[in-house]
């Protein structure tokens, strides 16, 4: 029988984080199927401005998108097509599958690797190059492949990397046929991303021929960034667009009484840890599962899941309770958020925050209409600088919270591609018990020269902080030590630890500043980076003398009966035991005081 005890109930934070993250291993347990489609005529091969070529670009892109993969998510599928060639290798002319639709590997990875150092100055003699290809066939290529993928896939995209705005210009057909197989991709659930390279100086116009393949039925052409130029650009818009954002939850937000829209509810950072150690069998390397099951500590009998009950202590007296009756326990209400009113923005203080804040966008998919009323709402507390004030009730077995709606408008680079998302800002308020008086001890306060000099160093080494402008480098150092043992390579890749200070670029930039400071706080021996000598630690023989003393004048079985066990060190507890001729031969606290207990017929 587990003891239940009121702290299963209080830790409220613990359990939604535990629901949290077993919707993201769920989300993350979903497989995506993602199709390179990659235009290989001639124009593709011309020399820029840096000696590379369009197509050495996209092959990085995916080369690199192929190793993302393996990190974060190795269960999707990816495959890489390429058209435009003159050689064919299925039903279809000038297409030729390069990649079949499978998981990522270093065999893969080290292929299209040769591609773009050397693969692709004799691509003209391996594959050929012929424009009169059918981007309607290179459609229906994609379309078959995701059709006899073994896996169930949860999303399934093909994105076409082309520097030609036209590839169908003066054939009429041919652009009628690609509409349809677009329009026939769009819906079997097949999203189609359009990746447009161009050369410095010249246009990519969407509206020639893409605009049909790539937005809605009515025609509403939705803002394209620029075409990329760069190797960079092109690398950070891969990034966004193969990365599936993935709701932890949907869930209703009422606005009053039968008005209500639905919205994802998503993580917007999400702390990046190792991937947790796997068993493998020394036979095959396969992996290895593993079976826990309970047993009875009387009668070595197999307990089942519904044997297991929790109980709460109440008066020497253990209440049971069947699972069951817990759920209901803990079940408030409907998930779901409630709006209870709005309030300035201003009222919304930065220490109100008791928690990572989490992210609202419009669900269409379950509500049809709500992405034109979350729109509205949004524009609404935008344009009068209000925040909304919810009831929030993250899943069925979490308590109530108020939650602050922090309304944030969309935000586009040069490019224009989008930097900041549209939405809410999920806001956790605090209670009032939450709000706690801190007790510090006074200390000597700054004078007003000391103070400026502060600031004037805080001021020298101020800049735009970004999250993504430092890597982990423990993560960083072992995944590329991974990468060179799955490659075969001599040594991984350098690596820059960019959380370590620039000292030199510092002490140009502040050193003055630092100095300044230092004369006017710190005394005039002081010597940086010296550490103070921690005091001795007592000894293990002086930690068993003083226990033994203790235990002497130790009424064990008073203590007992008075619940007080929990208080005394483990030493205490065995020289108290051994004095008392209490047969034990635990190490661990609880288990010394169970026998402790049983010895004196406590309860």
């Amino acid at each position: 029988m587990a003891d239940f005890g009121f702290a299963r109930f209080e830790d409220d934070d613990a359990n939604e984080e535990e629901e949290e993250e077993g919707e993201e291993w769920q989300a993350r347990t979903l497989k995506d199927g993602l199709l390179f489609l990659l235009d290989c005529s001639k124009s593709m091969f011309e020399r820029l401005d840096d000696g590379q070529c369009h197509f050495q670009l996209a092959i990085r892109c995916i080369k690199t998108t192929m190793q993302n993969k393996i990190i974060s998510s190795d269960k999707d599928s990816v495959g890489v097509v390429f058209i435009g060639t003159e050689n064919s290798d299925g039903p279809n002319k000038h297409i030729n599958i390069y990649h079949d639709l499978g998981q990522p590997c270093a065999s893969r990875i080290l292929a299209l690797e040769d591609m773009e150092e050397t693969g692709w100055k004799n691509f003209n003699m391996l594959y050929g190059h012929d424009p009169d290809f059918s981007l309607s066939d290179a459609l229906w290529t994609c379309a078959d492949m995701f059709s006899k993928s073994p896996q169930n896939l949860n999303n399934k995209r093909v994105m076409l990397f082309t520097n030609n705005d036209d590839p169908h210009a003066g054939n009429t057909n041919r652009q009628i046929q690609a509409r349809t197989k677009a329009s026939d991709l769009a819906n079997t659930g097949i999203d189609l991303e359009l990746i447009h390279l161009v050369k410095s100086g010249q246009t990519f116009d969407v509206n020639k021929f893409y605009k049909d393949l790539l937005f809605t039925d009515d025609d509403e052409l939705t803002e394209l960034p620029d075409p990329a130029e760069r190797l960079e650009e092109l690398l950070t818009r891969m990034r966004t667009k193969d990365h599936k954002k993935r709701a932890t939850r949907r869930i209703p937000l009422t606005l009053g009484e039968g008005v209500s829209l639905s919205v994802g509810v998503y993580n917007l950072v999400r702390t990046c840890a190792k991937p947790p150690m796997v068993k493998l069998s020394k036979k095959d390397n396969s992996e290895l599962k593993s079976h826990t099951k309970t047993y009875l500590k009387d009668t070595v009998e197999v307990l089942m899941p519904q044997d297991l009950k929790k109980a709460q202590t109440y008066g020497a007296r253990r209440i049971c309770f069947e699972n069951d009756e817990v759920k209901a326990i803990r079940q408030f209400d409907e998930s779901g958020l409630k709006l209870m009113g709005f309030k300035p923005r201003s009222c919304l203080k930065p220490y109100f925050q008791v928690k990572p804040a989490q992210f609202l966008y419009p669900d269409e998919g379950s509500v049809t209409g709500s992405t034109t009323l979350f729109t509205a709402l949004l524009r609404k507390c935008l344009d009068r600088d209000v925040v909304a004030i919810c009831k929030y009730v993250p899943g069925k077995s979490n308590p109530p919270k108020f939650a602050a709606l922090l309304p944030q408008d969309e935000e586009l680079d040069e490019h224009k591609v989008q930097t900041t998302p549209p939405g809410f800002h999920v806001i956790f308020l605090p209670f009032a018990d939450d709000f706690r008086k801190v007790k510090y001890e006074e200390t000597p306060k700054a004078n007003e020269d000391q103070v400026e000099a502060a600031k004037e160093v805080v001021k020298k080494l101020k800049f735009q902080f970004s999250s993504e402008m430092f890597e982990n480098p423990v993560l960083q150092n072992h995944w590329r030590n991974i990468e060179a043992l799955a490659l075969d390579r001599d040594e991984p890749d350098a690596m820059i630890d960019y959380t370590m200070p620039a000292d030199d670029k510092i002490t140009k930039k502040a050193g003055s500043a630092i100095r300044e400071f230092r004369d006017l706080v710190f005394p005039a021996d002081y010597a940086p980076g010296q550490k103070k000598r921690a005091a001795p630690s007592e000894s293990a023989a002086a930690k068993r003398a003083k226990a033994a003393e203790t235990s002497v004048t130790l009424d064990l079985e008073t203590e007992a009966r008075a619940g007080r066990l929990g208080k005394l060190t483990v030493a205490v507890l065995k020289e108290a035991a051994r004095n008392a001729n209490i047969p034990c031969l635990a190490t661990r606290k609880a288990d010394i005081i169970d026998a402790i207990s049983d010895h004196y017929n406590v309860e």
